[in-house]
């Protein structure tokens, strides 16, 4: 019981002490609290009053910007006006300078306004005067006809003469008088022109021949094939020489098989044949297998080999030319030129000579080399063909080119008249013909047989013998050179320059030859005495 007691006064005790403790805590938040609301308000107003110290110095911040904008803005309205009233100054001076000059140039006009109807009426009364004068003139012209034809008809009458016999008679009269004169002013001329022309000429001829100089090598008409052993060659005979009858029937070539050892010859004009065959003999040599159906069987699988090298090879030239474009057909034919050749010359690698030789020429006179390549390479490209059209080559040439889409006036001028078949009409024509000569008359590019040589030597000599006063006339130097010798009582020296002239330009325009021919003209004067 005691124990209870004691329990429940320790108990009440502690709850005495713990709300004595509540309460002095209380009043000690209390004090806090009071303690904070002071620092709070004491805080506030020190805020405000740094609020109001900033809010003043804001103000006379703001003034004194405002009082600096506004005296910059009047600087600069003072600045302005000034710039404005210099402008306006100057603007007023260019005004006033334009306004005297354009009085100065009224005052031009009418001034040179004046001089005009001055010279007008000087003008108007020398026209009068003219009119005047050309009407006196008139007059007297037509008085002085009359006199002449008055005199004309008693000259007529005291001569015996009608008018066409005294003007022939006086033309033959002039014309004996003035031989000499013609003949030197025309040597004069001749000697000038042709000292520039051939100056130049030979400077851009020995540059072109100097940058491209192709080889040359004869060809002949005549192939050989090497055979392992001559046992061989009666294999190619065949039994009863079936073999090598069917071979020259699928060829159109001879075989020719003599006692030469380690070889068999075939012969044919037709290059391609010839080619063909050669190829041909020598797939059934290394075959070993010759027979009718089997030499038939080679021969047209090497026709169709030889028809693809055929367009390679115009292909070929024609990337070398760099002339663009050319139709399919043309290609071929030039690769068909590979196995043509003239004199002894193979015109394809003659026509991309000229090709190159044309381009520089063409280069070095200002004219479109291109076009000058393509001229040069398809001039010879009727040869290709001749023997399967009617006309020469020139103008098998110009028809093909145009029927297989050559549309250039000038290529096909240059196809047809680079032997001067027809007039020429274009530059490129000219240099064509300069190229194809240049070729063609090389050392070594060609050969001629002695009978077309002894003809053309005889066809220039004639031509000489034509001209009166010529007594002889000799082709030498192979037929570069020809001399006459003029009769020296017929024939003066001016005369002989003239008929010197007469025989070169017969020459040209009778004769085809390649280069060019030197005429001299030799007039001497002999006298001979015997003493006995």
């Amino acid at each position: 019981m005691q124990t209870e007691v004691a329990i429940l006064g320790f108990a009440l005790a502690l709850i005495s002490g713990v709300c004595a403790g509540l309460m002095v805590g209380r009043k000690q938040m209390k004090a806090k609290v009071k303690e904070a609301r002071a620092q709070a308000r004491d805080q506030e107003e020190q805020a405000q009053a740094r609020s109001r110290d900033i809010l003043d110095q804001a103000r006379k911040d703001a003034d004194r910007i405002a009082k600096d904008a506004e005296l910059q803005a009047k600087d600069e309205i003072f600045h302005k006006r000034e710039q404005f009233n210099r402008e306006t100054e100057q603007t007023r001076s260019d005004l006033r300078e334009l306004e005297r000059k354009l009085e100065r140039r009224e005052a031009a006009v009418d001034q040179r306004h004046k001089e005009v109807a001055k010279k007008d009426k000087v003008a108007e009364h020398a026209q009068k005067k003219l009119a005047d004068k050309k009407e006196a003139l008139e007059k007297r012209s037509k008085e002085l006809e009359d006199l002449i034809k008055e005199e004309t008809e008693r000259l007529h009458q005291l001569s015996g003469l009608t008018r066409e016999q005294a003007e022939k008679l006086l033309l033959e009269r002039v014309e004996r008088d003035l031989t000499e004169q013609i003949a030197t002013r025309l040597q004069r001329h001749e000697e000038k022109f042709r000292s520039e022309a051939e100056s130049k000429a030979r400077e851009i001829l020995a540059s072109s021949i100097q940058r491209y100089a192709a080889p040359h090598t004869a060809e002949a008409t005549v192939s050989t094939v090497d055979i392992p052993s001559d046992d061989m060659k009666g294999r190619i005979i065949g039994r009863e020489g079936r073999n090598i009858r069917t071979f020259e029937k699928a060829t159109g070539v001879d075989v020719i098989v003599d006692d030469t050892p380690g070889v068999v010859i075939v012969s044919a004009f037709d290059n391609v044949r010839r080619e063909t065959a050669r190829l041909s003999l020598s797939k059934l040599i290394q075959d070993g297998r010759i027979h009718p159906t089997r030499i038939e069987e080679v021969v047209a699988e090497t026709q169709k080999e030889m028809e693809k090298h055929i367009m390679e090879v115009g292909k070929g030239a024609v990337a070398e030319a760099d002339t663009g474009p050319v139709h399919e057909k043309l290609v071929q034919l030039l690769g068909r030129l590979r196995f043509r050749t003239s004199y002894s010359q193979n015109v394809l690698n003659h026509s991309l000579e000229v090709c190159h030789l044309s381009g520089m020429m063409a280069a070095e006179i200002g004219l479109d080399a291109r076009l000058a390549r393509r001229c040069a390479l398809l001039h010879d490209i009727g040869k290709a063909a001749d023997h399967e059209m009617e006309g020469g080559h020139p103008k098998i040439g110009a028809e093909l080119a145009k029927r297989y889409g050559e549309t250039s006036k000038e290529v096909l001028h240059a196809i047809a008249g680079h032997h001067d078949d027809i007039t020429i009409d274009h530059p490129y024509t000219v240099i064509v013909a300069a190229a194809d000569a240049i070729s063609a008359s090389r050392p070594g590019a060609r050969r001629e047989t002695l009978e077309k040589y002894v003809k053309r030597l005889e066809e220039l000599e004639a031509v000489a013998c034509g001209f009166p006063g010529v007594e002889q006339a000799f082709a030498i130097q192979a037929g570069r050179e020809l001399r006459v010798i003029a009769n020296s009582q017929r024939t003066s020296d001016a005369e002989a320059q003239k008929v010197c002239h007469d025989i070169a330009r017969a020459i040209e325009q009778q004769l085809d030859y390649p280069g060019e021919i030197k005429v001299t003209v030799v007039r001497e004067t002999r006298s001979v005495e015997i003493a006995r």
